[in-house]
């Protein structure tokens, strides 16, 4: 199976790059996909940007382009669950566009009107994969499943913070995951998002993240490289 392994940031992918074995990189849309393997597993991997647009984009690049089969999202997100602490990990179960509204039409908060859905399954394999490799990596990291809110904005307010969680039941925030799990949906490839958490979305987040970005997307990383490592 071929996995199209996507971070928005430098810090959330160069460890994976570090691991691709005989990369071949290739510009498109102005990213670099590092094509490989990793343990045996055929692999491409790329920083796709912050944001949604360029998340999405990203994705249907690794599709269409590098015949992905599958695809991981991995980084760094904002806790909305009182079990996920500075450190952890969450599991995505699904994922939401917590920015999308369109309830002035009678949709639901989140609810892409076009579609017709506001949660974006992940793929049970790929999560039972995922929290395996957590149990192997890191054995005293709390991973959680839970639903992923994405929006184009940081999440810093106790208030923004309350809304999403409120509404939607998510238990972490972030700003590209639920544009991947939409594309993966509308071309039927499973998806997993798989994030170490940095910050509490609240008021403190501004100080907590820059300080806990670098660690956290780390060790998600080295969580995924496991991972890929034992789908092959």
């Amino acid at each position: 199976m071929k996995l199209g392994i996507i971070g928005a940031m430098d810090v959330e992918v160069e460890h994976l790059r570090g691991k691709v074995v005989d990369p071949t990189r290739v510009k498109v849309a102005g990213m670099a996909f590092d094509d490989g393997t990793i343990g045996g597993t055929p692999v491409t991997v790329v920083k796709c940007g912050v944001g949604k647009v360029d998340a999405a984009v990203c994705a249907q690049v690794l599709i269409e382009r590098f015949g992905a089969e599958a695809i991981i999202n991995t980084g760094v997100a904002g806790s909305l669950d009182a079990r996920l602490n500075i450190g952890d990990v969450l599991v995505s179960t699904d994922a939401v566009h917590h920015d999308v509204d369109a309830t002035n039409f009678g949709y639901a908060p989140g609810e892409v009107p076009s579609l017709g859905i506001t949660y974006f399954p992940a793929d049970e394999r790929l999560r039972k994969a995922a929290e395996d490799a957590v149990r192997a990596v890191a054995p005293d990291v709390a991973c959680v499943e839970g639903r992923v809110a994405s929006g184009d904005q940081f999440v810093r307010t106790q208030g923004e913070k309350d809304r999403i969680r409120t509404t939607f039941g998510a238990s972490c925030v972030e700003m590209e995951g639920a544009s991947i799990a939409q594309t993966a949906w509308l071309n039927d490839v499973p998806y997993v998002i798989v994030r170490a958490i940095s910050d509490k979305a609240d008021g403190t987040a501004e100080v907590e993240y820059p300080v806990f970005e670098a660690q956290a997307a780390e060790h998600c990383a080295k969580i995924v490289s496991h991972m890929v490592a034992h789908l092959s």
